[in-house]
């Protein structure tokens, strides 16, 4: 008698998250990565031939696919939040992904516009007086 799988055809192929990052948990500048944070790549996305991603092994680095998808996808500015969706990857994995292409310069991180802060209710009141008075 045949014993069921744990997935079904239907799961597509298992990767365990950590398998894409070769076993790294976190970048050490992940505030940088924060949810909203505007990542673009860069237009000189050559990486250098001696660089090599932290815990790889080759001394020549080659872009996974992953990474050659964050750089298709951030060719217009893409939040953090939105790569990891497009991607339908863990943010843990995305921003491990983004640290590696960071350290190249094959991207750039843009911290989007702060938000304005609302008129006091003084100033409110001296604009609704303005608007009567037209």
């Amino acid at each position: 008698m045949p014993t069921p799988s744990w997935y079904d055809d239907e799961a597509g192929p298992v990767v365990r998250p950590y398998a894409l990052t070769g076993g790294r948990t976190h970048y050490d500048g992940a505030d940088l990565f924060d949810l909203v944070a505007l990542i673009v790549t860069r237009d000189d996305t050559a990486p250098d031939e001696g660089d090599s991603a932290p815990g790889a092994h080759p001394a020549r680095w080659a872009p996974d696919p992953e990474h050659e998808m964050i750089l298709a996808l951030c060719r217009a500015p893409l939040s953090v939040v939105e790569i990891a969706s497009e991607l339908e990857l863990p943010l843990g994995v995305v921003r491990v992904l983004l640290g590696d292409l960071l350290d190249r310069s094959l991207i750039e991180v843009r911290r989007p516009a702060p938000v304005a802060r609302f008129p006091g209710e003084r100033v409110l009141k001296e604009v609704i007086d303005g608007i009567r008075a037209l």
